[in-house]
């Protein structure tokens, strides 16, 4: 799964066939079809594995967040950090797919939902501290998560650190606004 994975992030969607995940991951095709049907499946399983691991670090930073009562711009980071790795790349890659596929897209919604609901445990925690509607919270999560993935896909034609922080570091701000008490644990 790692090496579907790596091929998505290496070669995209349509540049990686069963018998390159095969020679990446150091089996042979027959082991790996013998574990999955179709090329798809393997993609899905790899999509979900992914995220299995990414939400189960979520569920990790939100309890190490919560005890040490972490800032608002601590989780702004450390999802800028988890989205612009790998995680968004990869899923520019399989996106078009599940947008005109319709097998592919439903065996995939379920696999989403659960990584949000690893999205949403992080910042439920600061909202439970600061006194925030939940609802609201997600509203500043999801826009938070729109931000992000757009700015992440314009990394594709523009090589820009200090331009991405300088945005980064803008949303921090209107965060900040939202949950006032985190806001004044944050250095001046």
């Amino acid at each position: 799964m790692e090496a579907t994975v790596d091929l998505l992030h290496d070669r995209g969607f349509w540049r990686m066939s069963t018998p390159d995940i095969a020679a990446h991951a150091g089996v042979s095709r027959g082991a790996l079809t013998h574990h999955f049907e179709s090329r798809e499946e393997i993609i899905v399983r790899s999509v979900q594995d992914m995220l299995e691991k990414v939400t189960a670090g979520l569920h990790r930073f939100a309890h190490d967040f919560a005890e040490r009562e972490g800032t608002s711009d601590e989780i702004v980071d450390y999802l800028w950090d988890v989205l612009a790795d790998r995680l968004f790349y990869v899923t520019l890659e399989y996106l078009p797919e599940a947008r005109h596929n319709a097998d592919f897209r439903a065996r995939l919604i379920p696999v989403v939902r659960e990584f949000h609901a690893g999205l949403d445990a992080v910042w439920s925690v600061l909202a439970r501290r600061n006194r925030v509607e939940p609802e609201h919270a997600r509203i500043i999560l999801n826009a938070t998560m729109c931000l992000f993935r757009g700015m992440i896909a314009q990394t594709v034609l523009r090589d820009d650190p200090p331009y991405y922080a300088a945005l980064r570091d803008f949303w921090k701000g209107q965060v900040r606004q939202h949950f006032p008490a985190s806001a004044r644990a944050v250095p001046a």
